[in-house]
């Protein structure tokens, strides 16, 4: 099983795929933390759960997820590392930077597999989505995997929109699907 993970200091996405199919998909809300040490917290605590869940032998409680075939490939999208018009600033990208080295050690740590890192773009080129010019991408994956992933559901807001965390949930779907891509 592929684990993908879609860092971030507002909402991290978390997402499991076996033989090519979504296992499981989630993310945690880190922005009622308000600073790294407190999301840090918060993250190893998801972290540690999804170890027990898929790692840990719970053969007797089938609700806990399927230890026997454990996650053995770790996938986490690379932060950007340019700046482009209208982009994050430096200071946004440094923490950012940060706390994907803080969650990769906390990955490497609790799973003791050590995590690979995938582009945003390419992740999306190996998990078959193209975005058309002038499209945002977060956007164009949303709707592919709804269309293209059984699996994939999402919530709402009372507007009609997609909640926020659907997009970070759908990103770490295509880090997964594209880690599991190369490693078949």
């Amino acid at each position: 099983m592929i684990l993908g993970v879609d860092v971030s200091t507002s909402i991290t996405g978390f997402a499991i795929v076996a033989d090519g199919q979504i296992v499981y998909y989630d993310s945690i809300d880190l922005r009622k933390h308000k600073n790294v040490f407190d999301k840090t917290i918060a993250i190893k605590e998801k972290i540690l759960d999804l170890y027990e869940m898929y790692q840990l032998n719970n053969d007797d409680d089938p609700s806990w997820g399927d230890s026997d075939y454990p996650i053995q490939h770790i996938y986490v999208e690379q932060p950007f590392t340019f700046f482009n018009s209208g982009g994050s600033s430096a200071k946004t990208m440094a923490t950012l930077q940060k706390f994907n080295g803080i969650v990769s050690w906390i990955l490497f740590e609790t799973f003791e597999i050590r995590p690979e890192y995938i582009g945003a773009t390419s992740a999306r080129k190996h998990a078959g989505i193209k975005v058309p010019r002038g499209k945002k991408a977060k956007q164009v994956v949303l709707e592919h995997l709804l269309e293209t992933e059984p699996a994939f559901k999402i919530e709402y807001t009372r507007h009609g929109n997609p909640k926020p965390e659907s997009y970070d949930r759908a990103d770490a779907i295509v880090i997964a699907k594209a880690g599991w891509e190369i490693e078949s």
